[in-house]
């Protein structure tokens, strides 16, 4: 959203970042005759107005965050042009599609593997979903962005830019919102504070943010069983999907327990800074980031398999997740004899995610014969880890003049381990194995992934108003994976109770390449109030390894097999290539600020999810060719001095631009898509629009009203709706609030889809698995994603200073 009333220019980051040439960020808002300045952004590696910022870059004010209670990312889309994230709850990152590019399944689970968009917090690449808490503004960069970021940009990049300390004041923040959601028998309280501590005046400051998130669920599980492995998971069978039921009353209680607002989420998040300010040409910033979210169950239905209902789930065991992270970073900026700005950041992140889902349909899906055994269920078991070390080193030109540059160099480091289980309770002792334990199958994958790049990139004034960019970045990357399954209900490996691998199913694979991506970028303000901007850019995404064991051939065909074969370990790198055309300008003296661009990003190298042919595990092939066209628009309107109108829209065609044959699994079996087909994941249409209306006081106190409306078009499931790909309905929601300012604290009034909307905002697996059934039972592997209903509450903040 384009909310250029904000942020003073004289903020931190506008102060850290070396300075445009030509005419200074403040100079700039100065110039602009806005009274309320204009946000700062730092996206090109030196600080700018937005307005002058001469690529297609979104911010967010730390005002609107909290105006519209944008709390992630998931709820950061809505006011954003050309990006979506799914509403998928608690249990998942969410994934960010920016300008379509995603060729992915949509999944309630919301996972963020293989994202084309990098996210950042401050200079650190991670994907970790930090609360958006003390953070001076979000920055949203659309399009390819190898030159500069690298690492994954393949569409785009977030940058969460959080409030640096100040060594010259002391304050406190302190926040809260208690509310009431529908559909829930809990209500809601959310609260957090911040504090700065200047401790030696102009060289030592620390700043300290905690928050607390118990939000309240709507999921409701209401068959889960009592006894696993006794109780029957679906009491009458039938010779059809509509003749099985869970039951009578009788039956149900005799088998089934209920639980209530599963999907609640429960996060705690804190981030700390210290400075060390030796003089104003030497300071050193080192963060501390820690944050546990905790749910017990998906935040989607069953799409009313075996009569259930909009706010119910049919699974048979809770679900919880758990996820731990954390980040440790120490941040350089040093002043190198007025000539160049040293920007060194080094950081290591960590994450550790566990999680149970019921595995019954996924092993009736697979056609076992499981479904033999009257009491059969299964569930599974998973911890993976995630440990990154990465460093940065730039240097950014300072000493003035018409040219400018930026010359750097990158390291990542990222490990990933996970172990997982799948336990059949009951079944061994039904079929006359000895396995106390019920343990099915296990797997482990362990995998690295470095890469090095070293890039540079220079802007030549040809006059004040004209200027041209040219950058170039060489990457170089290697993985590497190791793994091993096992089926220890059939392996002579393992008899109870070891739960080993055997040496022999221990195998690896490894990938690598390297490259040059690249960028070109003019802009010319034909007046202070109007600039036009063109950008040539590519993007890249590193190849890697699947995390999956690899078979062991020959296959045995006497036991379960899940693996992948030696075509299946690995897949190569995609990259993409944007041509933009922008428009930033401000009209009607000042009253109306506007960004509108055009864009075609052609998409090669496709990474697509497929499957393993052998235990349908998930994993990644290169698959078509593709495209992006589009546009994207924001602009801010004041109407009178109290009332202010904000609107976003964007429109945006993805498809394949040649065939691809059987990219598409379903049910074990693989569709072709063809060149034309759309691709999944993002809408063709969205938009937002909203007002603010301020009433003053006296005092510097006043009233404020606000309202939006978000538009999330429709979105495809699946490529071109192959494979039973189907079309998740076109939704609109609205949002409101009344709050009363004061210089030192603040209270209102809010609700969020105020009319209780109901929406499915993803689709788990496809309809050829709904009401499927096998011997008489029906699977439950079929789930709608469901959006999060109405809430209503009230919000109070308290400032000091």
């Amino acid at each position: 959203m384009l909310l250029i009333p904000a942020l003073a220019p004289n903020s931190a980051y506008a102060q850290a970042a070396p300075q445009p040439q030509g005419e200074p960020a403040a100079d700039a808002a100065a110039a602009s005759g806005s009274d309320a300045n204009y946000i700062v952004v730092t996206a090109t590696r030196r600080a700018t107005t937005l307005q002058d910022a001469p690529i297609n870059i979104s911010a967010v004010s730390p005002q609107e965050l909290a105006r519209q209670r944008i709390d992630d990312v998931k709820s950061l889309a809505a006011f954003t042009p050309g990006m979506t994230v799914a509403d998928t709850g608690p249990g998942s990152t969410g994934k960010i599609v920016l300008r379509g590019i995603n060729s992915g399944d949509s999944s309630v689970e919301g996972a963020s593997a293989n994202s084309a968009v990098g996210v950042y917090l401050g200079e650190v690449p991670l994907y970790l979903d930090f609360k958006l808490l003390d953070i001076d503004h979000v920055e949203v960069l659309q399009g390819p962005q190898g030159t500069l970021y690298g690492l994954g940009t393949l569409a785009g990049a977030v940058r969460y830019m959080p409030n640096r300390p100040d060594t010259d004041h002391y304050s406190v923040d302190l926040h809260g919102r208690w509310f009431g959601e529908s559909h829930s028998s809990e209500a809601g309280v959310n609260a957090d504070g911040t504090i700065n501590i200047p401790i030696v005046k102009d060289h030592i400051a620390l700043r300290s943010t905690v928050g607390y998130y118990d939000n309240p669920g709507f999921m409701d599980y209401n068959y889960l069983l009592r006894q696993p492995g006794v109780s029957n998971p679906q009491p009458v069978r039938g010779t059809t999907a509509a003749d099985g039921s869970f039951g009578t009353p009788a039956q149900q209680a005799a088998n089934f327990y209920s639980k209530k607002d599963v999907n609640y989420e429960h996060t705690f998040t804190t981030r700390n800074q210290l400075l060390l300010e030796a003089s104003p040409d030497f300071k050193v910033y080192l963060t501390y980031a820690h944050q546990i979210t905790k749910t017990q169950g998906r935040q989607a239905n069953g799409a009313g398999v075996l009569g259930t209902g909009k706010y119910e789930a049919p699974w048979r065991y809770l679900e919880p997740t758990n996820r731990t992270s954390d980040l440790y970073s120490a941040e350089f900026n040093v002043n190198v004899f007025d000539v160049a700005q040293l920007v060194a950041t080094t950081a290591f992140t960590n994450q550790k995610i566990y999680t149970q889902r019921d595995n019954t349909d996924l092993l009736l899906d697979l056609d076992y014969g499981y479904e033999a055994f009257p009491e059969f269920s299964s569930y599974n078991q998973a911890t993976s880890k995630y440990h990154q070390f990465n460093e940065e080193v730039r240097l950014v030109s300072t000493h003035g003049g018409p040219f400018s540059w930026v010359l750097g160099g990158f390291y990542n480091n990222m490990r990933y381990g996970s172990q997982y289980r799948e336990y059949v309770p009951g079944y061994p002792d039904w079929a006359g194995i000895y396995r106390p334990d019920n343990l099915e199958y296990m797997s482990f994958v362990n995998t690295r992934t470095k890469e090095k790049a070293a890039y540079g990139e220079g802007t030549f004034h040809i006059t004040k108003d004209w200027q041209v960019t040219g950058g170039l970045r060489y990457f170089k990357y290697d993985a590497f994976a190791e793994g091993g399954t096992d089926t220890p209900l059939f392996s002579k490996y393992t008899p109870y109770p070891l739960v080993v691998f055997a040496p022999q199913r221990i195998k690896s694979g490894s990938t690598g390449k390297d490259g040059f991506v690249w960028k070109a970028n003019t802009s010319y303000k034909f007046s202070p109030d109007l600039m036009a901007y063109f950008t040539y850019s590519t993007g890249y995404r590193t190849g890697n390894v699947n995390r999956v064991a690899p078979c062991v051939l020959p296959l045995d065909p006497k036991v379960q097999n899940v693996c992948a074969l030696p075509n299946e370990l690995a897949y190569g790198p995609d990259k993409t290539r944007n041509r933009e055309l922008g428009l930033r300008g401000s009209l009607f003296d000042r009253k109306f600020q506007f960004t509108l661009s055009g864009f075609i990003v052609t998409w090669a190298g496709v990474q697509v999810p497929s499957q393993t042919v052998n235990g349908a595990v998930g994993i990644t092939v290169n698959g078509s060719t593709a495209v992006s066209k589009g546009i994207d628009f924001s602009g801010h309107l004041k109407i009178t001095p109290q009332l202010t109108i904000d609107g976003t829209y964007s429109y945006n065609d993805a498809h394949l631009t040649a065939d691809a044959p059987g990219i598409v699994v379903s049910s074990g079996v693989n569709y072709d898509a063809f060149a034309g087909d759309r691709l999944p994941g993002s809408t063709k249409h969205s938009g937002s629009v909203g007002a603010t209306y301020t009433y003053p006081l006296t005092e510097g106190r006043d009233i404020e009203a606000t309202w939006a409306m978000t538009y999330t078009g429709d979105i495809y499931s699946r490529v071109g709706l192959r494979g039973n790909g189907e079309v998740i309905p076109a939704y609109t929601t609205h949002r409101a609030s009344v709050t009363y300012h004061s210089p030192m604290f603040d209270v209102g009034v809010y609700a969020d889809n105020i009319f209780d909307k109901y929406a499915v905002t993803a689709v788990e697996n496809d309809t050829s698995s709904y009401n499927r059934a096998r011997s008489g039972v029906v699977e439950r592997f079929y789930a709608y994603g469901v959006l999060t209903p109405r809430r209503v509450g009230l919000e109070m903040t308290f400032h000091y200073k």
